[in-house]
């Protein structure tokens, strides 16, 4: 069993079932069933999907000393996971409403409030960071200062900087520069996944890349061997709603190369679990543990 240091982003979700892009105005609709509210966030995702894979979390983030505190705190103990190292120390969570249409397309509107403010304590960080095997540092503010210490600590370091297009992203920098395992979306970028790599390799040496394609699947580049490779997707079950692929794809992929050290195994086993996952609406649901994986992949 892997022990994964997850630090990111927890906030809470509300999901909204539409009719289709774009909307039309209207004053009132009643969507039954068709609101929901939950806790989710990347670094929430990342943690719930790597301890549903049955792998040993130490999830840091930061949250609102607010009405959410004790529905995130109850959920985060429902799944077994440690709320040593989440910090309530801004005044509200951070928020996000998503909307999303019958063929899984989804519009996302995202509050941060004042967490790109913060930053995480330096001493529980370290706590955590001593038996980790990887540590998952997400593209939030608070995770840049731990940059520098897991890297001077010898540890593997994985993030996603999502829709990303431009190399001199000053926001995403200092996680691109220090990733060992970097991922990220086809959506915004400026040439092709091949040659966004390939720029990426001669810019910052990273080992592995993986770019998610949604629907065309994702491309492996591991820079050791010179690979680099599509990998098609594959369809599971009906898709019900696209958020939080990225971070599926993201989080099974670090279960299954901790596991073998098989960077393509683990691409295909994670395009598997990603695409079982949404059939699912929220972002922190559908969600395959580790046989169910094997099962369905085999």
């Amino acid at each position: 069993m892997a022990k994964i240091l997850v630090s990111g982003l927890i906030n809470i979700e509300t999901t909204l079932k539409i009719e289709e892009f774009p909307i039309n105005y209207f004053p009132v609709t009643y969507p039954f069933f068709g609101i929901r509210s939950t806790v989710s966030g990347v670094g929430y995702n990342l943690a719930k999907a790597l301890t549903t894979l049955s792998n040993k979390i130490d999830f840091l983030s930061i949250i609102g000393n607010d009405i959410y505190q004790p529905m995130i705190l109850n959920e985060l103990k429902a799944l077994n996971i440690s709320s040593e190292y989440i910090q309530p120390d801004i005044s509200e969570t951070a928020q996000s409403v998503i909307l999303y249409d019958p063929d899984g397309k989804r519009q996302i509107y995202t509050d941060l409030k004042d967490i790109q403010e913060k930053t995480y304590p330096i001493e529980p960080f370290k706590k955590a960071l001593e038996d980790s095997d990887l540590c998952v540092l997400c593209n939030i503010n608070f995770s840049r200062s731990l940059l520098e210490i897991t890297k001077q600590a010898g540890k593997l370091i994985a993030t996603d900087v999502h829709a990303i297009s431009s190399l001199e992203d000053e926001y995403n920098q200092d996680f691109m520069a220090n990733a060992d395992i970097l991922f990220m979306s086809h959506e915004n970028l400026p040439v092709s996944p091949e040659e966004w790599a390939c720029a990426i390799w001669r810019k910052f040496n990273t080992p592995i890349i993986v770019v998610g394609m949604g629907s065309e699947g994702a491309l492996l580049g591991i820079r050791k061997e010179g690979i680099l490779t599509r990998f098609p997707a594959v369809k599971t079950r009906r898709i019900v709603n696209t958020i939080g692929a990225g971070d599926a794809l993201f989080s099974a992929f670090i279960h299954t190369y901790l596991e073998t050290q098989n960077p393509i195994l683990a691409i295909q086993k994670a395009i598997t679990f990603a695409s079982y996952k949404i059939g699912s609406i929220g972002a922190a649901e559908g969600f395959l543990t580790a046989r169910e994986l094997d099962q369905l992949f085999t």
